[in-house]
């Protein structure tokens, strides 16, 4: 497994905000995990499911991970996503931290 970058210790706010910048009301919860990285868990219906498919394509993941680099320049995404429980339901989740600034 590839050692994760240095991530900037970023405060749950700033992650939470970033994650309804992205996702907007579909977002559920922006959770901290370890090494400075957040899950953001959101609603199945942040994608477009094609008929005949129960779950998000590649492309899909892919073009929501561009999208979240457009959102924030320094955000780096690591290649966990799928989905998950919470509260009863199912969701999505993905994983990201961000870069520290350069200096």
């Amino acid at each position: 497994m590839k050692q994760l970058p240095d991530l900037q210790p970023t405060p749950i706010e700033y992650a939470q905000s970033y994650g309804e910048r992205v996702f907007g009301e579909r977002l559920v919860v922006v959770k901290p995990q370890p090494e400075n990285v957040y899950r953001a868990l959101f609603r199945q219906a942040y994608f477009t499911i094609q008929p005949g498919n129960d779950k998000p394509s590649r492309s899909q993941w892919n073009t929501l991970k561009k999208r979240m680099k457009r959102v924030h320049p320094g955000v780096f995404v690591l290649r966990e996503y799928g989905e998950t429980q919470h509260a009863g339901q199912t969701v999505c989740y993905i994983d990201f931290g961000f870069l520290p600034d350069p200096a």
